[in-house]
This record gives C-alpha cells, structure tokens and sequence, in this order.
C-alpha cells in the first residue's frame, strides 16, 4: 500500500499501544503519530513519558465511541491510516461486567471504521486476539480460517469487531486488515495480566494465584515482536486478510509461574492455586504461517530471554508499578482473586 505519513494510534497509552509508538518513533523518523487513548485503568502517560514531548508524537485524550472528536481528529490532522489498539482487553473484567466490552471494541470500532470510510482513510489495521477462535485440544493450531468460536464476553466482542472491520472491506471498499495475536509479555504492561502479576507478587511475597490445576496453555510472545509484526501487516498486508502472529513459545501457566520464580529466586510454596475463571479456555497456539511465507516476519525474542528480562525491568521500575497498582487496582484484585481463594491482596506499598 502507499506509504502513510501520518497514522492515528488508539490505545496508544496502553500496554501494546504505548510500546508500538515508542517503537515507530524510534524506527520510522518521517512519520507522525496522532496517539489516542481515554486513559482508563490499564492505561497512563506513565508508561509513554519518553514520548510525549517527541515532536513528530500529539497525544490527544479522547474515546473510540465519541464519533464527533473522532471524525474531527482525521480532518484537523490529516490522518491517512489507522491502527486501532483501543480496547478493553481483560477476560476476568468482561466476566464481571460485558457491556463496557461491546460498548468498547463493538461500537468503538464501529465508530472508527465509519470516521475512517468517510475521511478517506487510505487503511485501517484491527488489533485482534487468538482468543476469538475459541480453546484448542491437546493438538493443533489456530489457522487464519479456522471458525471462530469466542467463549468470553471479552473474546465475543473481540470476534464481533472483526467481523465489522471484514464487512467494512467487503461492503465499502475500506482497506482493511487484521492482526490476531497470541499472548504479549513485556515492560509496561498492567499488572492484571498474569505475568506481570505473578512477578510482582513474587517480588513483594505474597502468595501467586493461580487459576485451576495451572495447566491451561499459551503461546507468549514478547510485545517488540508483535509491534514489528503489526507494522510489518500495516505497510505490506494484502487488503482483507487476516494474520496471525505467534510467538511459536507454547508454555503452561504453571510453568511460566514456576520459571518467574527460580529467576527472582523465590520458592515455589508461594504458589496459590485458586478456583477457576469460568470458561477458561484450555489450550491457544498459533499458526503464523501466512505472515512468514507472504511477508517473512519471525519473532526474534526467544521466550526464557525476554521473561528474564521482563523480570528485570519490573524490578527496577518498581516506582511505576507503585504508580499504577494503587487505588481501583486493590478493589479489582480482592474481588478477582480473593473470591476465588487467593488469602490477601498485594499491598500498596
């Protein structure tokens, strides 16, 4: 496709987002990035303050489902291409409340896809998950036809959204893409998610929750590798398609856990198992198959390698997860875990 020289980000101020801006402006020195994101819970300036200040970076507070600030942002800054990061993203969170969750990726995707048509903009790249596929057995992996079985509010709007963006394409014209990932490790990221859960609690002794017997499997790949591959889709991408990204590194809960533990230097007896998320899918990996042989990405982040120095950057950023554990997080957590027999929750401090 054309080169774009000014892409809007939403969710920019997220886990994935907030490194997928750092990422182009450290490697694309002729684009501008429009970055827009509400700044809920799982999102802060905090976690992009290398780039708000960047000259060729405007970040811009704002909601996907508010189509009158999106249709605005496309015309004032002349935005020909978008990625779309915004959403909410957390299974656990979509259990205790699914509405935000439509309302979020649903009709927020709805939103932009129809600021997107009207601007003319040249292409739009929807940031999925290898959750809308559903839960594997023991063998096989999610190819880009495989039907889509979502078993989670939050994997059910995710699918819905996909659907849109493919109808968008298919009825209007709109270059489209999609991207589905696997599971994304890495700094920044909010520590709801299981890694940087289990490595805080680790750090401060308090016991680990684990869901069920731990077994369930993911394929983890470190979030560096899926900006590339998100880039890679949005510059040379057939129009339409979808492609999975994977990190080719499938691993059971537990033994993610296990291995955080022997990097900290902590004893397994901090392992809580905890009664489980109803209707956890067992079993995610992915065949990347098609983005390697039509546009030759490869993760290039070996699993143990990143986990270690994932590990390593949360303890020396301690004061960011200080920053962004406070307050609303506590609540959510007593309500997730200790419900399900996790004794205390982490402390503030």
């Amino acid at each position: 496709m054309p080169e774009s020289r000014t892409i809007l980000i939403t969710g920019g101020a997220g886990f994935i987002g907030g490194n997928f801006v750092r990422f182009l402006l450290e490697t694309e020195p002729d684009l501008t990035i429009v970055n827009l994101d509400a700044l809920t819970y799982a999102a802060n300036l905090a976690s992009i303050p290398d780039c708000l200040e960047h000259p060729r970076h405007r970040f811009v507070r704002g909601s996907i489902t508010d189509a009158e600030q999106v249709r605005s942002l496309l015309h004032a800054q002349h935005v020909d291409g978008i990625i779309n990061f915004a959403a909410e993203s957390h299974v656990d969170r979509s259990i205790l409340g699914p509405k935000l969750f439509v309302e979020t990726n649903v009709g927020g995707t709805l939103t932009l896809l129809c600021a997107a048509r009207e601007a003319g903009v040249r292409r739009f790249l929807q940031i999925s998950t290898d959750e809308v596929y559903g839960s594997l057995g023991a063998d096989g992996c999610f190819r880009e036809d495989t039907l889509l079985q979502p078993n989670s509010p939050y994997s059910a709007s995710k699918a819905a959204a996909d659907h849109l963006v493919h109808a968008f394409h298919h009825t209007y014209g709109l270059n489209t893409v999609i991207t589905r990932c696997s599971n994304n490790y890495g700094p920044y990221q909010f520590p709801e998610k299981m890694i940087p859960l289990m490595i805080r609690n680790a750090m401060l002794d308090q016991p680990l929750p684990v869901y069920g017997d731990g077994l369930n499997v993911r394929d983890w790949i470190h979030v560096l590798d899926h900006c590339r591959a998100v880039w890679t889709v949005f510059c040379r991408g057939r129009p339409g398609q979808v492609y999975n990204v994977g990190g080719n590194s499938e691993r059971t809960n537990l033994a993610v856990v296990k291995t955080i533990l022997r990097i900290l230097g902590k004893p397994e007896s901090l392992i809580q198992f905890v009664t489980d998320r109803p209707g956890h899918d067992r079993r995610y990996a992915i065949d990347a198959g098609r983005i390697r042989a039509e546009l030759g990405w490869t993760p290039q982040v070996a699993f143990e390698k990143g986990l270690a120095e994932t590990v390593a950057w949360y303890r020396e950023h301690q004061d960011w997860l200080a920053l962004v554990t406070s307050g609303e997080y506590l609540k959510y957590y007593a309500l997730v875990y200790q419900e399900r027999g996790a004794p205390v929750a982490p402390p503030t401090e």
